[in-house]
């Protein structure tokens, strides 16, 4: 009998076990939600749709070194009157005519402007790409903060419904103590006012975990399940100095601005060159039918044209001058966006080592708390501390564990911001299984400004793929 009691506790504990790894297999992660955060980020497809934008952007560019060809047609009818005022005779003449021919236009030279156009278009797309990848890390960071923060807040309504039980059953032997007159209706007062104010915060903390989960819906893109408690923090730098040094070379932010400089030295150039004029080879074929004549006549020209500027009211010296100051600008917010980036870096793993510090003192203050709570009940049931007593020690465990959880929270936001702030909250860096877009993939198919072509043909499938078309 011993050994099936034993057999059958054994079962039961392995029952148990896999019980609580399924319910746990069955918590969302913070993995999970990243997933959801990125899937459905309307802002990270919205400025998908840009970068392809700018994409196009080279395809113009490059467009402006190939030639223009064009059809021109046109059918006219012609009608004449003729009176002479001497002798009355009136004529009439009328006739059909219709011309149709192609055009050609091509660029020989413009001092390089169309060159510098496409390599600042070039340098608009990879700012645009950094742009993105900076958007990624808002959207993933925003994810984590509203799932930590919806685990705050049902923590936090665990805690005060813990709290209105515990002061309810202090309320009850409060009541039962002033039956037999150990205690005054005062400290049945004082209870009956702990447990009104501990059922008000009750109601503030349901009402934070309803906005925490509005938000969770937001950025996620569905509501919050029983979500598992992330494990280890993610792995940083070891010290600030190295943090920020990565943060420079790595932060998108930082990287759009250096190619935001780039367009705009190459800017400068290209307003320098459009006072060096240009060289156009035109040429036309066409063919015009005079119905009224019966005749045709076939012409055709070409030649090589050069326009140099002499005299424009200003407006190129003006061009040039502004290009300068949008290039100074630039340089300027180079500048800018390094200094905000190692202040971010600071302050993430100042706000680090602040949390890892709170959190181990809250722990500890916890402990020793729960040893005073439990000490002061002792004594108040014997007679020697009053309801008050209980309560404030009651009170101050719980402020002790509100800290814990609130510390908790702010860890894993900080040392998750202090990853973006270096510029690798990114899907790929946390090995997110998501579906990765490839800015390249559109860029390599217009970049050399296809029509109707085998590359062509390629882009609509890429369109298709990406559900645009």
């Amino acid at each position: 009998m011993r050994v099936l009691k034993l057999r059958t506790k054994g079962w039961l504990v392995a029952f148990g076990l896999t019980l609580m790894s399924v319910q746990s297999a069955q918590a969302e992660t913070l993995s999970d939600a990243l997933i959801g955060a990125f899937n459905h980020s309307g802002l990270l497809e919205q400025n998908r749709a840009l970068l392809r934008a700018a994409d196009e952007d080279v395809a113009v560019a490059t467009a402006a070194l190939r030639p223009i060809l064009n059809f021109t047609g046109s059918l006219g009818r012609t009608y004449a009157r003729t009176t002479n005022r001497t002798t009355s005779v009136l004529s009439e003449t009328n006739g059909t005519s219709a011309s149709m021919g192609l055009s050609a236009d091509l660029l020989i030279y413009d001092g390089g402007q169309s060159k510098l156009a496409i390599e600042a278009a070039k340098e608009n797309v990879l700012s645009t790409r950094a742009r993105l990848l900076s958007l990624e890390q808002s959207v993933l960071l925003r994810g984590i903060q509203a799932y930590m923060n919806v685990l705050r807040a049902s923590e936090t309504v665990g805690l005060r419904q813990s709290n209105v039980r515990l002061i309810t059953q202090e309320l009850r032997a409060a009541r039962d103590r002033f039956e037999v007159g150990e205690i005054t209706r005062t400290n049945v007062a004082l209870a009956e006012a702990r447990l009104a104010s501990a059922r008000s915060s009750l109601a503030a903390a349901e009402g934070g975990l309803i906005s925490a989960e509005e938000e969770y819906r937001a950025a996620i893109g569905r509501t919050p399940g029983r979500l598992g408690k992330p494990g280890t923090l993610p792995e940083t730098a070891s010290s600030v100095e190295k943090a920020k040094s990565i943060a420079v070379r790595n932060h998108p932010d930082m990287q759009a601005v250096q190619h935001d400089v780039a367009a705009a030295e190459l800017n400068v150039l290209r307003a320098n060159a459009a006072m060096s004029g240009s060289v156009r080879l035109r040429g036309g074929v066409n063919r015009t039918e005079n119905a009224t004549a019966n005749t045709s006549t076939n012409s055709g020209s070409l030649s090589l044209e050069a326009s140099v500027p002499i005299y424009q009211g200003g407006r190129l010296s003006a061009l040039h001058r502004q290009a300068m100051a949008r290039r100074d600008g630039a340089r300027s917010g180079l500048h800018i966006v390094r200094l905000q980036i190692e202040q971010q870096v600071g302050n993430a793993f100042a706000q680090l080592r602040v949390s890892a510090a709170s959190r181990d003192a809250s722990q500890r203050q916890i402990r020793a708390a729960s040893v005073a709570f439990r000490g002061v009940r002792e004594e108040a049931s014997v007679g020697s501390r009053t309801t008050l007593d209980v309560l404030n020690a009651e009170q101050e465990l719980l402020d002790a564990r509100f800290a814990l959880v609130n510390v908790q929270t702010d860890e894993i936001i900080a040392a998750y911001t202090a990853l973006s702030a270096m510029g690798l909250l990114t899907a790929k860096h946390l090995n997110l299984p998501v579906q990765q877009y490839d800015p390249a993939a559109y860029y390599n198919l217009v970049k050399d400004a296809p029509a109707r072509s085998v590359q062509g043909d390629k882009l609509d499938r890429v369109l298709r793929a990406l559900g645009k078309e």
